[in-house]
C-alpha cells in the first residue's frame, strides 16, 4: 500500500505518526483529568472497531487510540465528535460541528491532580481552573504543558511543566484559641518548610519560609488558624524533560489570581508568535525564553495584567537545568 500523507495536517488532527506502517494513533483531550463515565462506552467502541482493542492513559491524563488505519480517520473523527463536544469547554470551534475531529494538538491536554472536591489538603478545584484554562486557549497549535496542583505538594508535577499553577492559602491565625500544644509547630517542621515556631507559649509564622500549604489550619486541633476563603496562587514556569536541557521549573508569579493566570499564559502565546524559531519543525516555549531572555518574557507575559495586591513577581530568574557538554563526563577506557 502506497500512502501520500500530509504528516503536519495528520498531527493536527490529534492523530500521530507511529512506527507500525499504515497504522495510527489518536489522542483524546480530558481537561483536568475528569470526564464523565457515559464516555468510556464511546471510547471503548473506537478502540475495538477501529484499534487495538486498548486505551492508552497517557501521563498527561488523556487517552490514546492506537493501530487505527490510516482510511478510517474520518470515521473515528465522526464517532468521537460527542466526546468532543462533551469536553471541549469552547462551543463552535470550527470543525467540531462538522465531525472532523481536534482542530489543533499543539497545546496538549491541561492536568490536574484531583483537587479539593476529594482532597483535604487541595486548597482549589484543579479541575474547574483547569477547563478555564482549556476555554481561553485551545485550539492552539503552539506545544505548551499546562498543569494544576492543588497545593505546593505537586501530585501532578506542575513543576515540570511550562505553566504549573499552585494552589496556596492565605492562612489566619486566632491567638486567643491557640492553647499552645504545637501540633502545627511539629507539623510544619516535619512535612514541610519549617515556618513555624513557638515563641512565649504562641505560634509565629516565617513568611519567607511558608510556602501557603495551608496544613496548619488541618493540625490546628482548637481552628486556631484558619484558611482564607479566597483563593490564592503560585505560577512555576519552563520546568520541562526532553533530552536537551532538563530542568524543575521556577517560580514566576506567586499569590495571585486566576484571572492573572488565564492571561499571563495567553500573553505567552504572543510572545511565541513573535519570537518561535518557524525554521523548526517546532519549538518549545522554554527554549525561546532561554534564546530571548527572561525580561522580554516577562515584559509579554504581565502585559495589560494587573497584579492582585500582594502579589509577587520573580526580579530574575536561573532555570539551571543540567546540559550535556563536551567533557562534562569522565569515559572510562
Amino acid at each position: 500500500m502506497v500512502l501520500d500523507l500530509n504528516t503536519k495536517k495528520i498531527k493536527k488532527n490529534a492523530f500521530r505518526i507511529t512506527k507500525h506502517r499504515g497504522k495510527t494513533a489518536i489522542r483524546i483531550r480530558v481537561p483536568g483529568g475528569e470526564l464523565p463515565a457515559d464516555i468510556i462506552p464511546i471510547l471503548y467502541e473506537v478502540a475495538t472497531k477501529y484499534g487495538d482493542g486498548k486505551l492508552h492513559i497517557t501521563t498527561r491524563q488523556g487517552f490514546e487510540i492506537a493501530g487505527i488505519d490510516f482510511e478510517d480517520m474520518e470515521a473515528v473523527n465522526k464517532m468521537i465528535n460527542p466526546v468532543i463536544k462533551n469536553l471541549l469547554v469552547e462551543e463552535g470551534v470550527e470543525g467540531v460541528e462538522d465531525g472532523k475531529g481536534y482542530p489543533a494538538a499543539g497545546t496538549r491536554n491541561i492536568s490536574s491532580c484531583i483537587g479539593n472536591k476529594v482532597c483535604p489538603y487541595a486548597n482549589y478545584n484543579t479541575t474547574a481552573l483547569a477547563r478555564r484554562i482549556e476555554k481561553a486557549v485551545f485550539p492552539h497549535d503552539h506545544h505548551f504543558k499546562i498543569a494544576t496542583t492543588g497545593c505546593p505538594n505537586d501530585c501532578i508535577k506542575a513543576h515540570m511543566q511550562d505553566f504549573g499553577i499552585i494552589g496556596t492559602a492565605k492562612v489566619e491565625y486566632d491567638y486567643s484559641q491557640c492553647v499552645g500544644c504545637e501540633a502545627c509547630v511539629k507539623n510544619c517542621k516535619k512535612r514541610v518548610t519549617g515556618a513555624l515556631e513557638m515563641k512565649n507559649g504562641k505560634v509565629v509564622r516565617d513568611e519567607k519560609r511558608c510556602i501557603g500549604c495551608g496544613e496548619c489550619a488541618l493540625t490546628c486541633p482548637t481552628q486556631a488558624w484558619s484558611r482564607n476563603e479566597k483563593k490564592y496562587y503560585r505560577m512555576v514556569i519552563m520546568g520541562r524533560t526532553g533530552k536537551k536541557n532538563p530542568r524543575v521549573a521556577r517560580t514566576f508569579l506567586e499569590w495571585i489570581d486566576e484571572e492573572t493566570i488565564v492571561k499571563v499564559i495567553k500573553n505567552t502565546y504572543s510572545f511565541v508568535d513573535d519570537y518561535i524559531d518557524r525554521s523548526l519543525p517546532k519549538e518549545h516555549v522554554g527554549y525561546i525564553v532561554d534564546r530571548m531572555g527572561y525580561n522580554i518574557f516577562k515584559e509579554y507575559a504581565l502585559k495589560d495584567v494587573t497584579l492582585p495586591e500582594g502579589a509577587k513577581v520573580a526580579e530574575y530568574i536561573d532555570f539551571g537545568g543540567y546540559k550535556y557538554e563536551k567533557d562534562a563526563f569522565m569515559v572510562n577506557p
